[in-house]
């Protein structure tokens, strides 16, 4: 990956520490703003590199709270997070951040293929411009979601299903290892589904690492290999019969 020169909050990026858990987390707690009580209370967690793991619970569970704790959009509170043994942050052009469909402004004056060569901007920093490379890999991103026809249309004119492709295409253009999908397969066509999913188990084949808050129960033993059961910001033990997997929290043997 390329080092920018003029990097953002002049963030170097830092290496990754060999044999580390591309996530962990210890007895974390997060507080959104001007809340009394925390989104997330003394979570204890370990997502081991080149797995799919999945965030379920209800809504109000914690889940897009871990997530955005890892992207570094919020701060920790208490405990601590690291990612691939570094803090949230240093290896920030590592981690992309897939947030819910409805947290975007779709009036916005961009085209598709701008959007998604925003994926690039972490490894450009300040003042640099896009190069040849950059828009290959675009390029490459929305082809692989069939969005090439769709490249330069306002995002706002999209079908939901559409949207959400933009969205993984952008993570894609990052060429990250750490993928955070809030709820990627919400509300969408089985097209893309289909398509989502296909990308997915791509990027696992090539070692990379992907952590999706999900309410679809029927496609975890399927489509991932842990599954970590949230409630209140807290994990809870699964229900009797419900997939487990790969140990991932505390309540299954995971204690940092």
């Amino acid at each position: 990956m390329k080092e920018p020169r003029f990097p953002y909050s002049h963030r170097r990026h830092v290496a990754l520490i060999p044999g580390m858990p591309a996530l962990e987390a210890y007895k974390l707690s997060v507080r959104y703003p001007g809340s009394p009580t925390p989104a997330i209370s003394e979570l204890t967690c370990r997502v081991p590199v080149g797995t799919r793991i999945a965030l379920v619970g209800p809504n109000g569970a914690g889940k897009s709270t871990l997530l955005k704790t890892a992207a570094g959009l919020l701060p920790v509170q208490a405990g601590e997070i690291r990612i691939y043994g570094q803090p949230v942050g240093a290896c920030h052009h590592r981690v992309a951040y897939l947030s819910q469909r409805s947290e975007i402004d779709w009036h916005f004056p961009i085209t598709v293929r701008r959007l998604v060569m925003t994926g690039r901007y972490v490894h450009l920093g300040w003042l640099r411009r896009p190069g040849r490379e950059d828009r290959q890999i675009v390029d490459a991103a929305l082809e692989r979601l069939g969005l090439q026809s769709l490249a330069e249309r306002q995002i706002g004119q999209l079908s939901g299903g559409q949207q959400q492709r933009v969205l993984l295409a952008r993570a894609l253009a990052q060429e990250a290892d750490l993928f955070l999908l809030d709820e990627p397969l919400n509300a969408v066509d089985a097209a893309t589904q289909a398509v989502v999913s296909d990308v997915l188990a791509e990027l696992q084949q090539q070692g990379k690492t992907i952590i999706v808050a999900t309410h679809d129960l029927g496609r975890l033993e399927t489509d991932f290999d842990g599954a970590l059961y949230l409630s209140e910001g807290h994990e809870i033990t699964p229900p009797a019969g419900a997939f487990v997997g790969l140990p991932v929290g505390e309540e299954a043997g995971c204690t940092g």
